[in-house]
């Protein structure tokens, strides 16, 4: 059983701090469950370009307000309660009006050093010792 507080990763190595999302990183490749846990921050006023190439996300919002932009199709507006998938690796703009927290979920599970390249893509990497 594993079982982490918010508290138990702020600090740490698993707190990755980006100029426009933080992401606290719960459950990672080497924990064995076949996805990945995110309590994530998206910063107000910012705009981030991303492409899950290499896997698929399921995203929850807890807390504020923004938009994800799906490249050559629909804008979803995002608040509390509200759930989107990128179930077809969709290159997207994620714009948060306001500080919003995302509960987020990949598979395959990231290894908890990622960060989006110039194309906005995560790549596959082996799991960390």
């Amino acid at each position: 059983m594993i079982v982490k507080y918010l508290e138990d990763i702020v600090g740490t190595v698993d707190d990755i701090d980006t100029p426009t999302w933080s992401s606290r990183r719960f459950l990672l490749q080497h924990d064995q469950m076949g996805f990945s846990l995110h309590d994530t921050i998206i910063k107000e006023g910012t705009e981030t370009y991303i492409w899950y190439k290499n896997h698929l996300e399921a995203v929850y919002c807890i807390e504020g307000e923004g938009e994800i932009e799906v490249v050559g199709g629909e804008t979803y507006q995002i608040r509390p309660g509200k759930m989107y998938a990128l179930s077809g690796h969709e290159k997207h703009f994620l714009r948060a009006r306001s500080q919003m927290r995302m509960v987020c979920v990949f598979n395959p599970p990231l290894t908890g050093r990622e960060v989006h390249d110039e194309e906005g893509v995560y790549p596959i990497m082996e799991v960390r010792p």
